[in-house]
């Protein structure tokens, strides 16, 4: 059954909009944005060196360093979030800010900082972990059926 002409019309008009739309549309700076996402990740990434290598010279051993370090990025980056600093450079850095581990604590208080206004414990706290609570509970199950599968290896 073919389309009557009201409608063929109306999609041809759509049609025509959205080449006009992609047309008029600007194009975002490509190699820009990746020349920021580089910098600012590979910034982010020197200073947890700089950070772990300040714990292995406090004599920590290089494995213990690494989850001080990891601690720390995280804390530093839930801090820069609640200052509204990482917004900021998440929105000129785009996935350079996203992929390191403070992303990970950005994607967690910033749902949160949403809400501040509701109070610490109703609105900060009760909202911490709307966003990124799905994403912890499939990282721990993940982890323990990993765990499980390399255990049943072991005694096979």
């Amino acid at each position: 059954m073919g389309k009557n002409p009201e409608e063929l019309l109306k999609t041809a008009e759509q049609e025509e909009y959205h080449h006009l739309v992609n047309r008029m549309k600007p194009k975002p700076p490509l190699a820009q944005n990746c020349m920021w996402a580089f910098v600012v990740g590979g910034l982010i990434c020197v200073v947890g060196q700089i950070i772990m290598e300040y714990f292995i010279s406090l004599g920590y051993s290089r494995q213990d360093a690494v989850s001080l370090e990891s601690t720390s990025m995280i804390f530093l980056g839930a801090l820069f979030t609640g200052l509204g600093i990482y917004d900021n450079l998440g929105a000129k850095a785009g996935a350079g800010s996203v992929v390191p581990i403070t992303g990970f604590a950005n994607a967690i208080v910033a749902p949160a900082m949403e809400f501040k206004r509701e109070g610490y414990i109703f609105g900060v706290g009760a909202k911490m972990f709307s966003i990124a609570g799905p994403t912890l509970l499939f990282g721990f199950t993940a982890s323990v059926l990993i765990g499980l599968a390399k255990l049943i290896m072991l005694y096979l």
